[in-house]
């Protein structure tokens, strides 16, 4: 899939996050080269498995200026880099425990002049409590487990139409590990995105 295909599900785009996103590939190229965070295979289908992926989240909230969003385990910077990207007025946090990520991340940042992104070499369960709106993430760990990383992590205090909580993208059958979250929604990606890479992929959104 092409960058194209991007601007064809996201038409609001100004210049300027076009030509961000053009420049993704080549940065990740660059940088994989010399410190491997996404497979070759992940490479070539850089914008359908990792950029749409990452993108869906907006399909399902608008985050608003001045918000806060904490990407956990955000490995080589999904989703916390194209939701940077398209919410230019949101302040990104995107944390892992694995530093040479970060340098990609960091990378990645800088050669997009992105201005409100930072980043944190951490576990999420070290942070400070209640710093932030949601936290975003992509199936970094078995849900209740996940959410005993971060719950403290969530601003008791709303900007939103909803309320603070964990924005997931997961696949497969959720219903075991959702199970003790009776006020969780499940989305299917596909509904926003169809591409049959997503027939199987979920947005969870789990209020706090």
């Amino acid at each position: 899939m092409s960058k194209d295909k991007v601007s064809r599900y996201f038409t609001e785009l100004s210049s300027k996050q076009i030509a961000q996103i053009s420049n993704l590939e080549r940065l990740y190229n660059d940088w994989n080269i010399k410190i491997n965070v996404v497979s070759r295979k992940d490479i070539e289908q850089i914008y359908l498995r990792h950029v749409l992926h990452s993108m869906c989240i907006a399909k399902f909230i608008s985050f608003k200026a001045n918000s806060n969003v904490i990407d956990v385990g955000t490995g080589g910077g999904f989703p916390g880099i194209p939701l940077a990207i398209l919410f230019p007025e949101v302040n990104f946090t995107l944390v892992d425990s694995i530093g040479k990520k970060l340098k990609v991340v960091e990378e990645v940042v800088a050669g997009l002049n992105l201005t409100n992104v930072k980043t944190i070499c951490s576990r999420a369960e070290d942070l400070t409590v209640g710093q932030f709106d949601f936290v975003v993430s992509r199936a970094v760990a078995y849900m209740p487990t996940f959410v005993h990383w971060t719950r403290h992590l969530i601003s008791k205090k709303n900007k939103h139409a909803i309320s603070n909580g964990i924005l997931y993208l997961k696949g497969g059958d959720l219903q075991e590990e959702l199970s003790t979250y009776p006020k969780s929604q499940i989305y299917n990606l596909i509904d926003w995105i169809p591409e049959k890479e997503f027939e199987t992929k979920k947005l969870v959104y789990l209020p706090f």
